[in-house]
């Protein structure tokens, strides 16, 4: 098969800078050990279509393969290996060249280095593995801050790809998908000399190559213990993360020695009594990123040890990523590429973002009296304004990131939370690809975990009660993101027993929270158990039931200006919609005048605003103005009073009321007069001015003047 001149030439270069490590190789150090692997990779995947030259770039990949799993540097024979194989292989470039057939005489010592080394490798790890990780800081600082975004990377995929296989256990993609994540940690943990990583990965390594063979079916308990060994990476990772940092090198040893001997045995256990479950084996990487050894967010892809089929790894060097990338050409990479960005930065862009809209309003509002008749001002101001606007959108838009790692741990979750529960469970989830920003993101995880636990401990029924009332037996819990105007609805759903209205109101009543005489509506007894130690669970559970955790949900979710609904029945099941504003940077505000002064009211918890009759107006004994609104009774509260300003409307059917809604708890406050509704940038009132009771921040209006956010919860808790 003739060859193209341009992958002849890449050829020739890569066989020559292999000559150069070969040179450069010494016994008993490892330097070039990794950048030879590498390009001997890319040299396979370059004569992908002509296997009798792979052939001795393949073996002798394999020989290095075999000194990097076993973490040890090169040797006499390894060095002969690969000086041999760069002498000979300029003779395989020029037969492609010419078109004659391919004769490459293997060193004898080849076959013989790499049985060594496979020999030697069972005695590297069968060395004590519970021990501290020696990161050699100083020297691999580079290397393990390439090794660490990667590893982040690969471990997501790994968790992702195992909750995947629960449900189908022979999809071959998500196999192949684990096996590649385990192979690349283990070959760069190898040679960074992170023992416990390393040891670890190569057991659920070779374990993993059993099940893609079809010598072992995957089971329940193996995707168990592949989670457990995913979680220890995810400590080990941790303890790279405060290294980098913080500096701090790792004081505590996280134990991995029981879940290597647990996962030797599961393989055993497959090689004694091989399974017939069929598995497709691994599918090559197609895209050219992969075919140049890089993925196209610029993380290495994993090597092969067991077929020609895999793609080949980049060890994160510098040198290798160049070569890589020299070698992927001019093809184009199949997806988009990403870079990694600060959020330190992403937060200064932001702020500097807020001063130019800022700038841009109080331009337009100082230019009203020039723009008459001016039309190239006007033109100019509309473009600036435009252009404001669309930096505006593309600097939160930078801060938005999926849902769908918050809800891998939801899946996760669920997954545990049955086998400790014994019950059976369907969890899905739908719009994990819906962004959210950062912040929000980060701070809806501990709610999530509340309530994804009462709906599998409380929400569901067993197994067998359920098939007894003719549901079926396996529970469904459903976890959906979605968009609904300018807030985003997060939404967790189950068919189980539902929430009792009567027992909530029973409960409620014997903790003494509500009186026995009262009229409370479905909605409201609802939201009874969003009180702080309310529990309805007959008995305190490892999971719940000691009335800890719905006020703390409640209270985070209005801490991100958002809100909790209630819908359930008895017997059907039950519904909570999270409401959250998209972005914490910036707020849709309504303004409101009181005396001299204005407020911004966030208008997600804003019902609806109007002048009240003078009829509508009582004072109650005890409990202060009430507002008689369309037949519902709810409390008046005058912003005047809160802040000690002198109001122009002491008289409410003056004024204005604006009516908002909390967690089911309606209020009115009275203010003078509606201002505006426009979108605000949230500012930092400073520590001095940290935790006043009813102000969230402070936010600069197109004039220039300073207008406080208000946050309704605390302003009507402290009222």
């Amino acid at each position: 098969m003739t060859i193209a001149p341009v992958l002849l030439q890449q050829v020739e270069d890569t066989t020559n800078r292999i000559a150069a490590e070969a040179i450069l190789a010494q016994p008993g150090k490892d330097d070039g050990l990794i950048p030879a692997y590498s390009l001997l990779g890319q040299l396979c995947d370059m004569l992908v279509d002509h296997i009798d030259a792979r052939v001795p770039a393949q073996n002798m990949r394999e020989v290095l393969e075999k000194r990097l799993d076993a973490a040890q540097p090169f040797d006499d024979d390894s060095i002969a290996c690969l000086q041999h194989f760069a002498e000979h292989y300029p003779h395989v470039v020029d037969a492609l060249r010419d078109g004659k057939p391919i004769e490459f005489k293997e060193l004898k010592s080849s076959r013989a280095a790499s049985a060594a080394a496979t020999s030697a490798a069972p005695a590297a790890f069968t060395a004590p593995r519970d021990a501290l990780m020696d990161m050699r800081l100083e020297e691999n600082r580079e290397l393990l801050t390439e090794f660490h975004s990667e590893a982040v990377d690969h471990l997501s995929q790994i968790e992702a790809a195992l909750l995947q296989l629960e449900n189908n256990p022979t999809d071959a993609e998500a196999i192949s998908s684990i096996f590649r994540s385990f192979h690349t940690i283990k070959g760069v943990s190898g040679f960074l000399q992170l023992t416990p990583m390393n040891s670890l990965t190569h057991e659920v390594e070779s374990l993993l190559d059993l099940v893609r063979n079809n010598k072992l079916a995957l089971t329940s308990t193996i995707i168990t213990e592949m989670l457990k060994s995913r979680d220890a990476l995810q400590a080990l990772v941790g303890q790279i993360t405060v290294a980098l940092e913080k500096g701090i090198l790792p004081t505590e040893i996280i134990p991995v020695s029981g879940l290597i001997i647990a996962v030797k045995k599961l393989a055993a256990g497959g090689n004694a009594a091989p399974s017939a479950a069929p598995v497709a084996a691994a599918a090559p990487v197609e895209s050219a990123a992969a075919d140049a050894g890089l993925e196209t967010s610029g993380a290495p892809v994993s090597a092969a040890t067991h077929d020609e089929e895999e793609p080949v790894s980049a060890v994160p060097t510098q040198a290798a990523l160049q070569q890589a990338a020299a070698a992927a050409g001019s093809k184009k990479s199949s997806g988009p590429s990403t870079i990694r960005v600060n959020t330190e930065k992403m937060d200064s862009l932001m702020d500097v973002v807020g001063e130019l809209v800022i700038l841009q309003s109080q331009l337009q509002e100082s230019a009203q009296h020039l723009l008459e008749g001016n039309t190239a001002l006007q033109r100019n101001l509309a473009q600036v304004s435009r252009i404001t606007k669309e930096l505006q959108h593309t600097s939160m838009a930078l801060r938005m990131i999926p849902v769908k790692g918050t809800f891998q741990k939801m899946e996760r979750l669920a997954r545990d939370l049955a086998r400790d529960c014994a019950k059976k469970v369907t969890f899905s989830v739908e719009g994990e690809d819906t962004e959210l920003d950062r912040t929000v993101v980060e701070e809806i995880n501990d709610p999530l975990i509340h309530m994804v636990r009462n709906s599998l401990d409380h929400g569901l029924e067993p197994a067998a009660e359920r098939v007894k009332i003719g549901k079926p037996e396996s529970g469904k819990v459903l976890l959906k993101a979605y968009h609904q105007g300018s807030n985003i609805v997060l939404d967790l759903s189950d068919d189980g027993r539902g929430i009792d209205p009567k027992r909530v109101l029973a409960k409620a009543i014997k903790q003494g929270l509500v009186p026995e005489k009262n009229s409370l509506t479905k909605e409201e007894i609802l939201n009874l158990i969003f009180l702080p130690g309310f529990s309805t669970a007959e008995k305190v559970t490892s999971i719940s039931g000691r009335g800890v955790g719905m006020d703390v949900v409640r209270r985070n979710i209005e801490k991100l200006r958002g809100k909790i609904e209630i819908d359930s029945e008895v017997g059907k099941g039950s519904r909570f919609r999270i409401i959250l504003p998209l972005t914490m940077a910036i707020i849709d505000g309504l303004i409101v005048k009181v005396g001299d002064d204005r407020f911004i009211l966030p208008t997600t918890s804003v019902k609806m605003a109007y002048r009240p009759a003078a009829n509508t107006i009582f004072t109650v004994q005890g409990r202060g103005e009430v507002l008689d609104l369309r037949g519902k009774i709810i409390p008046l509260h005058r912003l005047h009073e809160k802040f000690g300003i002198e109001p122009r409307a002491r008289n409410p059917a003056e004024g204005i009321v604006v009516v908002v809604e909390l967690s089911g708890h309606t209020s009115g406050l009275l203010v003078d007069e509606m201002v505006s509704k426009q979108e605000v940038v949230i500012k930092s009132l400073g520590a001095l001015m940290q935790g006043l009771p009813g102000v969230a921040g402070g936010a600069i209006l197109g004039d220039g003047n300073i207008a406080l956010i208000l946050d309704p919860a605390s302003l009507l808790s402290a009222a």
